[in-house]
């Protein structure tokens, strides 16, 4: 037997394979280490699991789901310029789109993690996300505003619609994944982050809707947010070409992170609900109508 504190080794043999299980000492990282072998050949799989990676799980998707209430506002104005009977069915695709295309990211962060250069050029674009926001063609109201459905060369007005909601879902899955690249290196970090972000969205739209229309200063404490992690990222860039010798601490990282949500939301609940214009009432009737029957077909088919 060991002393107590000292590291402890669980292991168990079935069907030819060994499983290890380290447990070090208080407040270091638990690891999971499995080992497979067949002949000669043996493989370990470590998985590093912290606090950190927790905290960092739970903030990736409280703000997917404020971005993902915002972005889908979006989505349904876009459609409001089609006739009332092709609103649905285009706003349908948007959803659908916004699924696919977040899956795709996420499954393409494996490969964003490895690159510096895109790490770069994703800083960049993180810092750039909120000056439109806040500053350039009026910002949020401007993309807010309800525009005439039109069509492009050989495309009817309603397929324009679609091509168009669709590019706009690539353009929010790419922001959502360059937000969870720059706030963890962990690829099983930013998976689950991105999993559960896409459940979230789908179960909680009505309600997240509601609560980001009542209350913008949420969306924009997300995207201040979305600065402070495309500065982090850009930093950690640099020091990993080692154009600076220091990077942000994790610890400083998540806790401003958290310090920001917090600002936003005491600072949302004393401005107080807003009122809504009357074609973001009329965009967010038309979303949670169609969330409503497409999960009323989920059900009628299972």
């Amino acid at each position: 037997m060991s002393r107590l504190g000292a590291p402890c080794l669980l292991a168990a043999r079935r069907f030819g394979h060994t499983v290890r299980t380290p447990v070090g000492d208080q407040g270091a990282p638990w690891k999971r280490a499995a080992r497979t072998t067949a002949g000669r050949a043996t493989r370990v799989v470590s998985v590093d699991v912290q606090v950190s990676d927790l905290v960092t799980i739970g903030l990736l998707v409280l703000l997917e789901g404020l971005l993902s209430a915002d972005n889908a506002l979006v989505l349904a104005i876009l459609v409001l310029g089609l006739p009332r009977h092709q609103q649905r069915k285009a706003l349908r695709y948007g959803i659908l789109g916004a699924f696919a295309f977040r899956i795709a990211a996420t499954l393409f962060a494996a490969y964003m993690i490895r690159l510096w250069w895109v790490k770069l050029l994703g800083a960049v674009y993180l810092l750039y996300l909120p000056y439109n926001h806040f500053w350039q063609s009026g910002g949020a109201e401007e993309r807010r505003a309800v525009r005439a459905a039109t069509a492009w060369p050989g495309l009817g007005v309603f397929w324009t619609t679609v091509v168009k909601v669709e590019l706009t879902d690539i353009v929010f899955a790419v922001d959502s994944i360059l937000v969870a690249v720059a706030m963890s290196p962990k690829l099983w970090v930013i998976v689950t982050g991105g999993v559960l972000g896409i459940i979230a969205m789908r179960a909680l739209i009505g309600q997240l809707l509601v609560f980001v229309q009542r209350y913008p200063p949420l969306v924009d404490g997300a995207f201040v947010i979305i600065a402070w992690v495309g500065l982090k990222l850009l930093v950690e860039v640099l020091h990993q070409t080692h154009w600076i010798g220091f990077e942000f601490p994790k610890w400083l990282s998540l806790g401003l992170i958290v310090v920001i949500f917090g600002v936003a939301y005491f600072y949302a609940r004393k401005q107080g609900p807003v009122t809504l214009p009357p074609e973001q009432d009329e965009a967010a009737d038309l979303l949670q109508s169609t969330s409503h029957d497409a999960g009323t077909e989920e059900h009628e088919r299972s």
